[in-house]
């Protein structure tokens, strides 16, 4: 279901020096971090020195990182990514009542371009579509919808006559999802190597971000997601502490 691969398939794939710098900053809070203690970090993942200070011009140019004052800050663009991360690791739910978030589109002479994106869009907020221009959900999720949705669907609440457990492994592939996330546990439990972990996570992240975050009583038995999402935590704790153990070196 997701883009990572673990267990059965080939491991994730060693990260670029971009994908470390991203993977650091996304996981610190404020994301800012002084140039020096920066690479340095960057460094204790197998990546040279040069090689990291390389990265980081290379992503201040492309618009990835903002020079400060003292180092680098993630991009206006990357602050938004990084929300999405945050809200995949602590996602805010409600008491299910059976009703379902439907989302008709209704906007018509769109071109490619912009129905690919409304579709990445609403696969973001995690809705399913379950025919052409009716996307879907259970309202169990307390997030705002992007603003200017409105223009081109209209939102309401509706009760499916299909049962809801059925209609919820039709919308998503959830054997799929559990098996990658054990796998994934396993795979983070056998990484030693820094640069293993952090590529290990990184496939976590990935593969959080396609949670549906359904009601419990829609998912399969044994659901990995809060053990997926706790062994995140524990990773971002210790990566925080890694932080500012830099931060404190003169």
């Amino acid at each position: 279901m997701s883009g990572s691969e673990a267990g059965g398939g080939p491991a994730p794939l060693p990260l670029s020096a971009r994908s470390v710098v991203l993977s650091l900053l996304l996981g610190t809070h404020p994301p800012e971090l002084p140039a020096r203690d920066l690479v340095r970090l960057v460094e204790g993942f197998d990546v040279g020195a040069s090689t990291a200070r390389a990265a980081l011009s290379r992503m201040a140019a492309a618009g990835d990182l903002r020079r400060t004052e003292t180092g680098y800050r993630l991009s206006e663009r990357l602050l938004e990514r990084q929300r999405r991360q945050d809200e995949a690791l602590r996602p805010h739910t409600r008491a299910w009542d059976g009703d379902w978030e439907t989302l008709v589109i209704t906007a018509t002479g769109r071109g490619p371009a912009a129905r690919a994106e409304l579709r990445t869009g609403l696969t973001a907020l995690r809705l399913a579509e379950l025919r052409e221009g009716v996307w879907l959900r259970p309202a169990n999720l307390d997030r705002p919808l992007p603003a200017g949705l409105d223009r081109v669907a209209e939102r309401l609440l509706s009760r499916p006559e299909a049962p809801a457990r059925e209609l919820a492994a039709r919308l998503w592939p959830l054997d799929d999802w559990a098996d990658t996330a054990r796998a994934l546990l396993a795979h983070v439990d056998r990484a030693a190597r820094p640069a293993d972990r952090l590529t290990a996570f990184a496939a976590v992240v990935r593969h959080l971000l396609a949670d549906p975050v359904l009601p419990a009583e829609l998912l399969p038995p044994d659901w990995p997601g809060a053990a997926l999402r706790d062994a995140y935590a524990h990773y971002q704790r210790e990566q925080s502490g890694q932080v500012r153990a830099h931060g404190t070196r003169t």
